[in-house]
């Protein structure tokens, strides 16, 4: 890779915006401690006799006025052993914006140059601290929406995936070595590249494990990503009542006027470790004012886009034509049917609506007394993950889409190579399409040309990681 960071002092502030306990000021290069000599008094110990990775007490001054902008804590940590690979100070300040601001003013009129999206861990993927899939799981991290998600994103910090690829890299370097041999040595080829045991190792220990890392690939999404839930149904049958039991909280208003609900109602959950996000709808129907037709077009729209359909239907009463109708609209699409009111259901009520509808899953429950919850929460689950989920997130590699992607194209091409063998192709040409899976392994963990594709991934950070 020809990449090389700028010798460029950096930093910025690497706490949120608003007011907390302490905030960070960050600066990574050769000119962090100076820069840092320059703006800090320290109580007790002179700089100049600073220990790496030890905080120090004193205040920073601003370097003309010597006006004191705050009492702080510093403390800098002397390469390679920071997250960089460079020099890092780190000051903590007070958790003032304003006072965060001034600092970090008076450190960029000092030599500094304010840090982009993402440089500090773009400079350690650059300085070989980290790989590119350890830096994108940087990213995950800081963005996980529950736990499991969170699980899946420090596996990859930790190296799993990276691991994975460098010992399917490796097979694919020692088949290729075998090619470049038989390349070489024309009339031998017979002895060097026995075909059978070729398409043996590349089957299982290439073609098997790019499989499935590309199958939990598809898996571990929804734990990332997540997946829009739209609540269905005709007005009052209890729609807002269920989004208040999944929330725990009284968010949308139930009354027993049909039609209360006019618009979609939308927040975020987690069920099982899958982010959620759930869309409470207005009751579909012939609209009864220029608001609710409003609402109900915008109902429509969010089933359009939904990832899964509860379809809500009223125990204490008969079905519907209305009800039929809402089916026949969802049955396209993966649906879940929600029996709700079973605390004043009539006697047969769940079963009229699975004689009704045959094959599709169906719960019973009262979002009342939250009876059923539990099993809709596990029907939920194993309707969206095709209930194959039993792996282990800590224990098991999951790729993002661009590995994905390029897992995708490893494969392909490892096949054509099988496909080769199969035609009797020359070592030669085999070595083509085996050095294409190898580039596209290295596209995954940052081995390769990748300057535009470090740009655009990088760029998805917040200022001061």
């Amino acid at each position: 890779m020809n990449l090389k960071h700028a010798e460029t002092t950096i930093a910025a502030i690497a706490t949120p915006p608003g007011p907390g306990g302490i905030g960070v000021v960050r600066i990574s290069g050769r000119e962090a401690f100076p820069i840092l000599t320059r703006l800090f008094k320290p109580r007790h110990t002179p700089a100049e006799k600073f220990t790496s990775h030890k905080m120090y007490y004193g205040w920073i001054v601003h370097p003309v006025s010597q006006e004191v902008i705050d009492e702080v804590l510093v403390v800098y940590m002397r390469a390679p052993r920071t997250y960089t690979r460079e020099d890092v100070v780190e000051i903590h300040t007070h958790g003032s914006y304003l006072i965060l601001q001034e600092i970090l003013s008076l450190i960029l009129e000092s030599g500094a140059k304010l840090a982009e999206p993402g440089e500090f861990t773009k400079q350690a993927f650059l300085a070989g601290r980290i790989d590119l899939t350890q830096a994108e799981a940087v990213l995950e991290v800081l963005q996980a929406k529950t736990k499991e998600g969170l699980r899946l994103a420090m596996s990859r910090l930790q190296g799993r995936l990276y691991n994975e690829i460098t010992v399917i890299r490796n097979v694919l370097l020692s088949v290729r070595a075998t090619m470049e041999v038989a390349i070489d040595f024309p009339e031998d080829d017979v002895e060097i590249l026995d075909q059978q045991e070729l398409q043996k190792r590349l089957t299982a220990e290439g073609i098997f494990p790019l499989e499935t890392l590309i199958a939990n690939s598809e898996k571990g999404k929804i734990f990332r990503d997540g997946i829009a839930v739209v609540i269905l149904g005709k007005p009052n049958v209890g729609k807002s009542s269920l989004l208040n039991s999944l929330l725990q909280e009284e968010r949308a208003i139930v009354t027993e006027v049909p039609g209360t609900t006019r618009d979609t109602i939308e927040e975020s959950i987690g069920i099982k470790g899958i982010p959620v996000r759930i869309i409470d709808t207005a009751g579909i129907r012939e609209a009864e004012g220029a608001v609710e037709e409003i609402g109900i077009k915008r109902s429509k729209q969010k089933l359009d886009d939904a990832d899964l359909v509860l379809l809500v239907f009223d125990a204490s009463e008969s079905l519907s034509a209305e009800d039929k109708q809402l089916f026949e609209s969802i049955k396209g699409k993966p649906h879940l049917l929600i029996v709700n009111k079973i605390d004043i259901a009539f006697e047969g009520a769940i079963h009229e609506t699975g004689k009704a509808f045959p094959g599709s899953p169906l719960v019973a429950i009262s979002a009342k007394t939250r009876e059923g919850l539990a099993q809709l929460e596990i029907s939920l689950f194993e309707l969206v993950t095709g209930g194959a989920l039993k792996w282990d997130p800590v224990q098991t590699c999951v790729p993002n889409i661009r590995h994905s992607a390029s897992l995708t194209k490893a494969l392909h091409s490892i096949q054509k190579v099988m496909d080769g063998i199969n035609k009797g192709l020359p070592p030669d040409l085999l070595a083509i399409d085996l050095q294409s899976a190898l580039d596209y392994l290295g596209d995954i963990v940052g081995e390769t040309d990748v300057e535009d594709m470090l740009d655009i991934i990088f760029s998805q950070f917040c200022i001061g990681k």
